[in-house]
This record gives structure tokens, sequence and C-alpha cells, in this order.
């Protein structure tokens, strides 16, 4: 099972990525949209980290825990693609 671990890592590292983009923009746009993009990599992150540990433990704590990070990412992936839907629109706007 090597393809959450690989998942995991290249979310985490996209996160990392889009938290310094965000802070190296000075346009509050540009800041907002990395910012979606930087949720969406969390949600992800999140969720697929949920699975690996109930996969990896296999235990009713596991599980649970595992739950709840599921539910965090799902959030976290459904609040950031909606904001980045938006500021994506807002953006194209702007410079149109």
């Amino acid at each position: 099972m090597i393809i959450f671990p690989t998942i995991i890592l290249i979310a985490f590292f996209l996160y990392i990525y889009y938290k310094v983009m965000l802070v190296k923009s000075r346009d509050p746009l540009q800041q907002a949209y990395m910012n979606s993009k930087a949720k969406i990599c969390l949600g992800t992150f999140v969720f697929f980290f949920g699975i690996n540990q109930y996969l990896f433990y296999e235990t009713r704590l596991s599980l649970f825990i595992g739950i709840i990070f599921l539910i965090l990412g799902i959030f976290q992936f459904r609040l950031g693609i909606k904001s980045s839907r938006h500021y994506r629109n807002e953006y194209s706007k702007h410079r149109a």
C-alpha cells in the first residue's frame, strides 16, 4: 500500500507550497485563491491520512479516529473547492 503514503506526502508538500506562495503574494485576491488551494491540499492530506492510519493499525480506536479525519478532510476539501471556484472567477474578472 505505497499509494496512500505517496498521496499523503504530495498533498503535504503542495500544502506547504501554497502557504509559502500565499506569504509571497501581495494581491489579496491572489492570497485568497492560494489559501483555497491550500485548503484543498490539507483536506486531501487529512482524508488519506485517516484512511492510512486505519489500514495500518486496524483497531476500533483507529477506526473512530480515522472516521473523524475522513469527515474533517471532506469538509476542508469541499470548502477549498467552493472558495477556489469563487476566487478563480473573481480573479478572471479582475484581470479582464
